[in-house]
């Protein structure tokens, strides 16, 4: 919402300019940073809302910047970078950017982007509080830790992985197309490839083995989370 703090990091001078120009208009106080370096004592002074981080910086490259603040915060990223390969975009959401937009960009779309992504953590931080915790079979999920236990072992999760088992998790045993999750997990105006979803599944699948749920694949549709004793019934 208006009055929140985003840090733009960005190498290009003009690009810092014109982003901080369209976000000062609607409203949110910007910080800027121009090198890796720099972007992460922002971050830690500034505390900010939510961060536009460019891939390519000088001294710590925008990847690293991004695992750097995932090992110790949820704040939402969205990488901005003149890499437009699939792999790419996939290593970004994989290592927890919330989302990715490719120069050259509408500064007016960056704009909708950062109110849907800012718009979804704040309806997550509120449902934390109401509904902080989902246990189902030997699988426990805090939302108030943002933690996931198997037989009371704590499971590492990325930051997308853990949205995902949580998602599936509110809709236990209901069939979930991909662009439906890339809209529950991601934010629905989060123009994605699919696969994506495939990836952050796989990947899920390793995480959580020797837990009681199993992610279903339904082919040709999606998936749907189920307990392994309703598995062939």
């Amino acid at each position: 919402m208006p009055g929140e703090t985003i840090l733009v990091v960005d190498d290009e001078r003009n690009i810092v300019d014109l982003v901080k120009l369209y976000l000062v208009s609607e409203g949110y106080h910007v910080e800027t940073a121009l090198t890796g370096s720099e972007a992460l004592r922002q971050y830690r002074a500034a505390k900010p809302s939510l961060i536009v981080l460019d891939i390519n910086l000088p001294e710590i490259d925008g990847y690293e910047v991004c695992r750097i603040i995932r090992k110790d915060s949820q704040t939402p990223i969205i990488m901005l970078t003149a890499r437009t390969d699939d792999v790419d975009k996939i290593v970004g959401l994989e290592i927890g950017a919330d989302d990715y937009l490719a120069k050259p960009f509408n500064p007016r779309e960056l704009v909708a982007r950062i109110k849907a992504v800012l718009r979804r953590a704040n309806t997550a931080a509120n449902e934390r509080t109401a509904n902080p915790m989902i246990s189902i079979g030997n699988t426990t999920i805090d939302d108030q830790r943002h933690e996931v236990r198997i037989d009371g072992r704590l499971v590492e999760l990325r930051s997308k992985e853990y949205d995902l088992l949580k998602t599936f998790a509110q809709y236990l045993g209901l069939v979930l197309e991909r662009e439906k999750l890339l809209n529950l997990v991601w934010g629905y105006e989060y123009f994605g490839d699919t696969r994506t979803v495939d990836v952050h599944v796989a990947h899920l699948r390793d995480r959580i083995a020797g837990s009681d749920l199993q992610v279903q694949t339904i082919r040709g549709t999606g998936y749907k989370l189920v307990l392994a004793d309703a598995v062939g019934e």
